[in-house]
């Protein structure tokens, strides 16, 4: 077997792994059937927990590195020996951009193909846009995971793709099983076995900007159609990380310039512009490793090997010093002007609500990396991307929308996914809002408080019994509590109604008495931010300190 086709057995290896891992970042089954603490058998954020470029701005902006993350080594030392050998076998984005490239049309082919895939100057964006990501990580901020290969992926997929792959299967499911032909619905039992083992997730989940997300991936992939892997040759930052450490790999590219018969051959299916043909110097921090110069070499003129001669060989990234500067100012600068406009301390959105474990809200934007586990995971499907709710900074982070799905009460399974502890993994006693004795916990986590809007409350409102709010919520003894209350209706019948109120040293801010609020266009209750464990200033009661008696 050649390398090249051991490079696409990986490939289609790793990316399935990719896939299973995300398919999987799910709890299949009931939080109050369970026993005990609730964990998911499989390691779901391994491929963020092995990425370099992660662990690198995670150290960079939290002045440590969450322990996950030290599995980066494993893809970072082989890269000092072998090169990029990452990007053209094992990422899961690289290796659908590859798929991608290789269904150009016949017209591409050729000497337009061959044109496409020589070195070109916008190339070296990557590298501008690496230095702005450290630099912002370096200031304080995770905007690295806009970019990121890994976390874009995770993000697109988990949020858009299989959300969207989930309603089509279970649509074509439902159509044969409506069929009245035995044969469909025996098709229709099959298909559904397979798919909720595989594919199908435990039940529809719907996100904020899945359009959008899902679009952004598309147009990655489709530029593949005019530029082969277009995206890893001028974007991204991983591959510019990887193309710096890979400048002393003794493992490259050695051309016989007099086997050579022009034929151009060896750039037909070039996967990174990095000039494998001999008369041009070898670009090595731009080579994928992916063989395919040596495998369509007619004269076997071209070779890899362990200390290749390199008077052909360009070792280092070509870069400007001016450009470097803008790179790097960039992404100092970037930090500051976001922190300057309203979002993040001053002028916080209330329902800027986030997990419980999440850190202090710098500290959060600093180490989140805005890949999407956490949403993926949540069995209520109540985190959410943020559009205005955190600032522009914060775009893409994880926010609880109590509408759509509440926070469970011994959940912590978004804990436990995220790769870089920008949610700190907690037990089910340390978040403290289910205790095994039924007693209250002494400082639960607190992630907002809820309120009422008492000219939308039935029973205030309307003088309408209504208690669902009460029974929903969860915490022992209740933070919603009913008052009776004679009411005389314009009739003049007085009738008695039990009016709901909020204990707010109770309240966790789950969001399951706003979830639950039959007002379906605009709830009677809802949850807002303040009162969050987290803040020491985002709070409604303030602690009494006693005096000291004379």
């Amino acid at each position: 077997m050649t390398l090249a086709k051991l490079r696409r057995w990986s490939q289609i290896f790793f990316f399935a792994l990719f896939v299973f891992l995300l398919v999987h970042t799910e709890f299949r089954g009931s939080f109050r059937a369970a026993e005990g603490e609730i964990r998911l058998p499989y390691p779901v954020s391994w491929f963020l927990q092995a990425d370099p470029l992660v662990a690198l701005t995670n150290a960079l902006a939290g002045f440590s590195l969450y322990p996950g993350l030290l599995w980066a080594l494993v893809i970072l030392i082989p890269t000092f020996f072998l090169g990029r050998f990452f990007c053209g076998w094992i990422c899961p984005l690289g290796s659908l951009n590859h798929f991608f490239g290789s269904l150009r049309s016949e017209s591409k082919r050729g000497r337009r193909r061959i044109e496409s895939n020589r070195y070109r100057s916008w190339q070296r964006w990557k590298y501008y846009v690496l230095l702005a990501t450290l630099a912002a990580a370096l200031v304080g901020s995770g905007l690295v995971g806009w970019v990121d290969p890994i976390a874009l992926l995770v993000r697109s997929l988990a949020l858009a793709v299989l959300p969207a792959l989930n309603w089509a299967l279970d649509g074509f499911l439902e159509l044969l099983y409506r069929t009245d032909f035995w044969p469909a619905q025996l098709l229709a039992e099959g298909l559904g076995f397979v798919f909720h083992h595989t594919v199908l997730s435990f039940r529809q989940q719907h996100f904020q900007q899945a359009f959008l997300l899902g679009l952004i991936l598309i147009v990655i992939l489709a530029l593949n159609l005019r530029i082969t892997r277009l995206w890893c040759r001028a974007i991204c930052p991983l591959g510019a990380l990887l193309g710096i450490a890979s400048r002393w790999a003794i493992f490259g590219l050695e051309k016989r310039a007099s086997a050579c018969g022009d034929c151009n051959r060896c750039l037909l299916n070039c996967q990174g512009g990095d000039d494998p043909i001999p008369g041009a110097r070898w670009r090595k921090s731009e080579c994928h490793l992916c063989f395919n110069c040596v495998a369509d070499c007619p004269e076997a003129g071209l070779r890899f090997r362990f200390f290749p001669a390199v008077g052909d060989t360009m070792e280092r990234p070509d870069l400007a010093r001016r450009h470097v500067l803008i790179g790097l100012a960039a992404g100092a600068v970037a930090v500051p002007m976001l922190r300057a406009t309203t979002g993040v301390t001053a002028g916080a959105n209330e329902r800027r609500i986030r997990p419980p474990g999440a850190l202090a809200e710098e500290e959060f934007l600093a180490r989140c990396i805005r890949c999407g586990e956490c949403m993926k995971v949540c069995p209520n499907n109540a985190l959410h991307p943020a559009l205005g709710e955190a600032g522009l900074e914060g775009l893409w982070t994880p926010v609880l929308v109590p509408r759509i799905g509440y926070c469970e009460t011994s959940c912590v399974l978004c804990s436990q996914v995220c790769p870089t502890g920008a949610i700190w993994e907690i037990t089910p006693r340390e978040k403290g809002w289910s205790t095994p004795d039924g007693q209250p916990a002494s400082k639960p986590i607190r992630i907002g408080t809820a309120f009422f809007d008492r000219g939308r409350c039935l029973p205030w409102a309307m003088a309408t019994e209504c208690i669902v709010c009460e029974e929903w919520c969860p915490t022992s003894p209740k933070a919603i509590y009913l008052r009776p209350a004679e009411i005389t209706r314009p009739d003049g019948k007085t009738v008695v109604v039990r009016q709901p109120w909020v204990n707010p040293e109770l309240c966790v801010g789950c969001g399951a008495c706003e979830y639950a609020c039959p007002v379906r266009d605009r709830p009677a209750v809802y949850v807002t931010s303040v009162g969050e464990s987290r803040s020491r200033t985002n709070q409604i009661l303030l602690e009494q300190r006693r005096r000291p008696q004379a």
